[in-house]
Order: structure tokens, then C-alpha cells, then sequence
């Protein structure tokens, strides 16, 4: 299986991360979803799912910060479009990303359960974009934590794939 994210000199376009004009932001997070493409996932699979995550954001804040979070994406998807996370052009249950735990007070939906933008504030930062292949449709809920998504998958995994796209501080 594979995955990919276009970047622009090897960076996270401007619009998807910090750098997003004003109105390409909600809240003071940028929220246009990048596009992402897939090949070649295997037989069997019933449904994808995705994590969006910062492991360099653990020397700034403590822990990995989670962008966006989703499961039970169909099998034969091939491209999520720009913009699914708020356009809900892909069939997806999106759950709770890092501004939803107690740490930003946030409580929009719109922010707390969609996807949220690269936003380094030290450097350049690594982000990591995990694609799950799924033998199975996961009892999910929309804004559902990671934690569920790791616990009720484990015996679900078909295959994985991951790239990495730098977010510009």
C-alpha cells in the first residue's frame, strides 16, 4: 500500500499549515485539508483509516500533537479531495484531534474533530501521515480519541503505510 501528500519544494503547502492566508483559516487554525492520494491496497480490506501527527511537537508541548484523526474511510478510495475533512466529500468518521483534550480550552467541533493545520512554533517540524488498511468497519463515533481507534483495530490491521511532509515554522 501506498500513500502520498504533494508538497511544494518537499514543504507542506502554505494553505494546509500556518502560512494560510486568513481566509483559508478558522479560528486562528488553518483547516483546509491537504489532498492525499493511495495505491495499491490490498485485498480485503474493508476500510481505511488515518492519523495526521507532530512527534517534534513532544519537545514543545509535552506530547505528540495529533492534526487529524479518521476512520472507516471506504476500501476503494484513492484520493481524499482537498478539503474533505470540512466538505465531507469522503465518507469518514473524523474523531478528536490535540485541540480537543484540556490543553486549549477549545470547544468548536469544527476545530476540535476535523483537521487542523501544521502550526510549528520553534522550527521545521516532521509530520507524519499513517495510512490503516482494515479488515473491518470500526464501531467509531465522530470525535472519538485515538486511544479507541488504537484499542479496537489492533486485530484489524491489514497494512500501513506512511509518509512524512514538513510543516515551515
Amino acid at each position: 500500500m501506498q500513500v502520498s501528500i504533494p508538497t511544494e519544494n518537499g514543504v507542506l503547502a502554505a494553505k494546509y499549515a500556518k502560512q494560510a492566508a486568513a481566509n483559508q483559516q478558522y479560528k486562528g487554525h488553518p483547516i483546509i485539508s491537504f489532498p492525499v492520494h493511495i495505491q495499491a491496497v490490498p485485498a480485503g480490506t474493508k476500510t481505511l483509516a488515518f492519523v495526521f501527527y507532530d512527534h517534534d511537537a513532544i519537545p514543545v508541548g509535552g506530547f505528540t500533537w495529533i492534526h487529524w484523526i479518521a476512520a472507516n474511510l471506504p476500501a476503494d478510495t484513492t484520493l481524499i479531495p482537498e478539503n474533505a475533512s470540512q466538505t465531507g466529500a469522503v465518507t469518514m468518521v473524523q474523531g478528536n484531534n490535540s485541540t480537543a483534550g484540556g490543553y486549549t480550552g477549545e470547544t468548536d467541533l469544527k476545530v476540535t474533530q476535523h483537521y487542523v493545520g501544521p502550526y510549528p512554533p520553534d522550527q521545521d517540524h516532521d509530520y507524519t501521515f499513517k495510512l490503516y488498511a482494515l479488515d473491518t468497519e470500526l464501531p467509531l463515533q465522530p470525535g472519538y480519541w485515538l486511544n479507541d481507534f488504537y484499542k479496537l483495530s489492533a486485530d484489524h490491521i491489514l497494512a500501513t503505510a506512511k509518509t512524512i511532509v514538513v510543516g515551515k515554522k
